[in-house]
């Protein structure tokens, strides 16, 4: 069972220890490449702003973005300012997350989110989650998939594993991790099974698009590529 109330509480648990690390960062620092290609550090600090506010608009009823490009365009915008405003918005725009979050609502209602995915609303707070936690290790100042809390590894493995199910690219896939869980995912084109296994966070960040997969351990067939999140 979904527990918003309690992501809500991991949520706002993450943005601390994100701004914590962020706040180490210097101007210039804030300008140098992150992670993601093509994206500084400002960035990713944009987009997990405008990401909250994104998130309000969802819980809301009215529409994430108003367009890709707007998305696009507000992240660039807001890319190159200084870090001290950088971590205000971030502040800021989390904290109006987390009182929309907490106004009384019917959390089993269905939300729109971008290109007309739709979710329960008691999920928005989980891929707030998400949002933060991954992020946070893309900024690449200290903070790995490896430090991610095991719950949340096993949550976002769960998740990724149902987006992938199914899919027309991808044949079927058991994956297993070092604690002993195993999933299954794809299953949509031909080919053998294929058996994927690997520590807990070599498999979510390979299925989050944040390892190349050189880790682990593919038998019955080569590591299959995996489609755009």
């Amino acid at each position: 069972m979904i527990d918003h109330a309690r992501d809500l509480a991991s949520v706002r648990e993450a943005t601390d220890r994100l701004l914590t690390a962020a706040a180490a960062l210097d101007n210039a620092s804030a300008a140098e490449p992150s992670r993601l290609p093509g994206w500084s550090r400002g960035h990713v600090l944009a987009h997990v702003a405008r990401n909250a506010d994104a998130l309000v608009n969802v819980l809301a009823g009215r529409p994430m973005y108003a367009s890709a490009e707007t998305r696009d365009a507000d992240i660039d915008r807001d890319a190159p300012r200084p870090l001290e405003v950088q971590l205000a918005d971030v502040r800021d725009s989390a904290a109006g997350f987390q009182a929309e979050g907490e106004r009384p609502a019917d959390w089993s209602r269905t939300v729109e989110l971008r290109n007309g995915v739709t979710d329960a609303a008691a999920r928005v707070p989980f891929r707030r989650l998400v949002e933060v936690e991954l992020h946070h290790v893309d900024l690449g100042i200290g903070y790995e998939l490896e430090d991610l809390p095991e719950d949340f590894v096993r949550r976002e493995t769960d998740f990724l594993t149902d987006r992938f199910a199914g899919h027309k690219d991808l044949p079927s896939i058991g994956l297993s991790d070092d604690k002993g869980r195993t999933w299954t995912t794809g299953g949509g084109a031909e080919g053998d099974p294929v058996q994927v296994s690997g520590r807990a966070a070599d498999l979510v960040g390979w299925l989050a698009g944040r390892r190349d997969g050189a880790a682990l351990k593919a038998s019955g067939g080569t590591l299959p590529a995996l489609p755009p999140l």
